[in-house]
């Protein structure tokens, strides 16, 4: 990979710490801050859902919530002229989608780090990014005890 500076980087997010130290990272390697995209992605909620059930939220109500915070998290992370969107879907392929979307030379995405049971029972979006993604993908490898 070359460390020249990246003209698209995409960083998905989760309000995590180890996320936001990715947007850090992703602002050193972009040309400048407009290149730099941060989304978030939120699984549908499934029918059987209690607030879909009693009719109390909806994947709209979620997304405008989403929108709001990831605009308060970056503005008081001081993260100015970053590009943000918020998205429905399974989240690994809506990572790897956007980044081809926007010709996203660099995908920046921090791992947990979890293995065996841990890992089965969660997922790994990061796991599945590196294989779905058409560009480079950097690892940010996070300990468990940070």
């Amino acid at each position: 990979m070359t460390w020249l500076p990246k003209k698209s980087v995409v960083v998905p997010v989760d309000f995590s710490d180890s996320s936001i130290e990715a947007v850090r990272v992703a602002l050193e390697l972009a040309e400048s801050p407009q290149q730099v995209h941060v989304v978030y992605v939120t699984q549908p909620l499934h029918v059987a859902e209690p607030g879909m059930l009693w009719g109390t939220i909806t994947d709209d109500e979620r997304m405008k919530t989403a929108t709001k915070a990831l605009a308060e998290t970056l503005e008081k992370e001081s993260f100015s002229g970053v590009t943000s969107k918020v998205m429905l879907g399974p989240p690994a392929h809506m990572i790897s989608d956007y980044a081809e979307e926007v010709s996203a030379d660099l995908i920046v995405i921090p791992s947990h780090g979890r293995s065996g049971v841990t890992r089965f029972f969660l997922g790994s979006v990061t796991e599945k990014v590196l294989r779905m993604a058409k560009c480079q993908v950097l690892v940010l490898r996070v300990s468990e005890e940070s």
